[in-house]
């Protein structure tokens, strides 16, 4: 009884130094394992359903630890790469570009310095939260009377709570920056119909201005004639009706 108390205690106070050393063993192996994959495997790990969400943490389509150096990253980075190469699986080759492609995609992410610190940001940020959230489940069941274990205890279940706490965060910003992305061409879209729109005002006032200036001197040769025209017309007209008045006879 007292070494199950005192297991109780170890687990209430937060994760006990024996079980997170038994986690950081099961990750190395787990990892490990995952390493062998075969390239079916492989391919079929970058493409499973979700790999859109899942594919957002490049240190975990690279298989990586997040302390891992560049240089070594491309490393792993070049041992999967030929695993999944469309050239090396012809009876796949289809799947095996997408698979490439989300590698590749991982590790233009990872050799930039800004894109790198955001992933590992957020990668910190889910851990934190992780933790956070353990931590109120821990104080409800202490003001509850309960014992304060809880099931993330267990270093595989820490693991899988933490990992989708990270592919949720991953996704949130995902989502939240496309939604901002397709409000910004919105905006440009709207904007640029509007310059569309002055740039053919502005065009037909030119054509009808050129237009205009170009019919000036027809215009004014026109209008000439016409007048010469009505003067001469005025003038022959004066002429041909034109009678002297009759004399009139004096009349006695």
């Amino acid at each position: 009884m007292a070494s199950s108390s005192s297991a109780t205690t170890a687990s209430g106070s937060g994760q006990p130094e024996a079980a997170f050393s038994n986690f950081m063993t099961e990750v190395k192996a787990i990892e490990k394992r995952d390493s062998s994959l075969t390239p079916k495997q492989q391919i079929e790990r970058l493409i499973r359903p979700g790999s859109t969400y899942f594919n957002l943490n490049p240190y975990e389509v690279l298989q990586v630890e997040t302390s891992m150096e560049v240089g070594d990253i491309k490393k792993k980075f070049r041992r999967l790469s030929i695993l999944v190469h469309p050239d090396k699986n012809m009876d796949d080759r289809d799947r095996a570009q997408k698979a490439f492609d989300a590698l590749s995609t991982a590790m233009k992410i990872l050799e930039d310095e800004t894109s790198r610190k955001s992933v590992l940001d957020t990668i910190e940020e889910a851990r934190q939260k992780t933790e956070f959230l353990l931590g109120e489940k821990r104080k409800q069941l202490k003001r509850e009377g309960k014992p304060t274990a809880i099931e993330e205890d267990d270093p595989l279940k820490y693991k899988e709570t933490l990992h989708k706490t990270t592919v949720k965060l991953f996704a949130d910003y995902a989502i939240r920056r496309k939604e901002i992305e397709e409000k910004e061409a919105r905006i440009k879209k709207r904007e640029r119909e509007e310059e569309i729109k002055e740039e053919d005002k502005s065009k037909k006032q030119k054509e009808w201005q050129k237009d205009w200036e170009d019919g000036r001197d027809k215009r004014v040769h026109n209008w000439r004639d016409f007048t010469d025209h009505n003067t001469a017309k005025k003038k022959k007209k004066n002429r041909m009706t034109f009678k002297p008045p009759k004399p009139k006879l004096e009349q006695r």
